[in-house]
């Protein structure tokens, strides 16, 4: 089956609104094993809605819509979609009692005007709307299949996983089109890449496909098969290949965060965790606590913007500062051994840098970040980096390389 998607709204193109319904729609087409070749993005415009709509049902065995089945006069969609297909509009009974139960139900008072989604083009079996007012459209015509959704994401979510979808597997058969997706920190994408060149050379099904993000780098493999078991056992050889070769690099597979894997990891040891940062601002400890049960080993973090702050937080000597400066590799040792003496934790994080634009020199140029990890034994290691980008590429490159710091301290535990 070849699908095509049609995002409605003026406020996609210029940007107002991020267009994430055709994100999860297109990744849910595709574990189901329906070949999307096509996405469109238009405006609340009728004729232009005409002319991509009659396009797409040209070239695509289904067209998906998302957005315009509103109660506004620019909610064009059940008009375009019934003039493309040569239908008129009926007025559904169903879909008035669905509008009319939603509003009883919420105890609000009902605008006639939204009686306007009562009327669909002919032939249309309503999809129901759990969460909104809106019945979706599910249209036969002439060999293809055109599918209408509300534009709101929780509601096209759940009309798409309790009825298109389904339907759409019974219709087709499509084999499953299964991912497993394999994270990596300390290795960039290209030297990733020649790790498993050969592997990707050879690839037939499962197919390896790699991609970076900041400070991290992934590798998507996809195999095609009858069931999710059938295609978790062609990519599980490939994995356990990969594994092998990329070592400490590999942290986690599919949803596990870096975070995460740190989180089991000092879990797992029974170990506990103090932050301290500067030039992060708290986003190393936001990220931390981000993850469900970082209680049992988060005991505390410090923001220490200012110099002040880190002398009296975490006790940094004034004449540490005075004579290397806030952002050296000895005020970052200091901080990460005042925090763990402060929280009583087993280990401490600290940062300290330039984020930019401004306050670069040539010997610490914007981008120059120092992270100390301190640890049970009062040792402490520091790294020194020096990261592109702006303020928060900077902040998401630096708190990763100290999360990735302390990962794989625990590893040789």
């Amino acid at each position: 089956m070849r699908a095509e998607l049609v995002m409605v709204g003026t406020e996609l193109l210029l940007g107002e609104v991020l267009d994430t319904n055709s994100q999860w729609l297109a990744s849910k087409l595709a574990e189901i094993g329906v070949h999307l070749y096509f996405k469109s993005t238009v405006g609340d415009n009728p004729d232009r809605l005409a002319l991509v709509l009659t396009q797409a049902l040209e070239r695509s065995d289904a067209v998906i819509i998302s957005g315009g089945l509103g109660p506004t006069d620019d909610d064009v969609t059940r008009r375009v979609v019934a003039s493309v297909v040569n239908r008129p509009l009926v007025y559904s009974e169903e879909a008035e009692r669905h509008v009319r139960q939603y509003f009883q139900h919420t105890e609000r008072p009902m605008p006639e005007r939204v009686l306007r989604q009562a009327w669909l083009p002919e032939g249309t079996t309503p999809i129901p709307n759990p969460r909104g007012t809106a019945l979706g459209i599910w249209l036969e015509t002439e060999g293809k299949l055109l599918v209408a959704l509300p534009g709101v994401p929780s509601e096209l979510k759940a009309m798409a996983e309790e009825y298109v979808l389904p339907r759409l597997v019974g219709r087709e058969g499509a084999r499953i089109t299964h991912s497993r997706v394999l994270h990596f920190c300390g290795i960039g994408e290209s030297s990733l890449e020649e790790l498993v060149d050969d592997l990707i050379r050879e690839q037939s099904n499962p197919t390896i496909a790699p991609y970076a993000s900041l400070g991290e780098a992934r590798l998507r493999l996809t195999a095609h098969a009858g069931s999710i078991s059938e295609a978790q056992a062609k990519i599980e050889p490939l994995e356990r290949e990969i594994r092998r070769r990329a070592g400490h690099l590999l942290y986690g597979a599919d949803g596990c965060t870096l975070e995460q894997a740190v989180g089991d990891l000092l879990v797992a040891q029974d170990a506990t965790l103090a932050t301290v940062e500067s030039c992060t601002g708290g986003l190393l400890a936001h990220r931390l606590t981000n993850v469900p049960g970082s209680s049992r080993y988060m005991l505390q973090g410090w923001v220490t913007y200012s110099n002040e702050s880190k002398m009296t937080e975490v006790g940094v000597p004034r004449e540490l500062i005075d004579r290397h400066g806030a952002v050296s590799a000895e005020v970052a040792e200091a901080m990460a051994l005042g925090a763990c003496r402060c929280a009583g934790s087993t280990y401490a994080l600290s940062t300290t840098g330039i984020a930019g634009p401004g306050g670069g020199t040539d010997k610490k140029p914007v981008g120059l970040v120092y992270i100390a990890l301190a640890g049970p034994d009062k040792s402490v290691e520091v790294v020194k980096c020096n990261f592109p980008g702006n303020r928060l590429d900077f902040k998401t490159r630096a708190t990763t390389a100290a999360l990735n710091l302390l990962r794989l301290r625990l590893l040789q535990k």
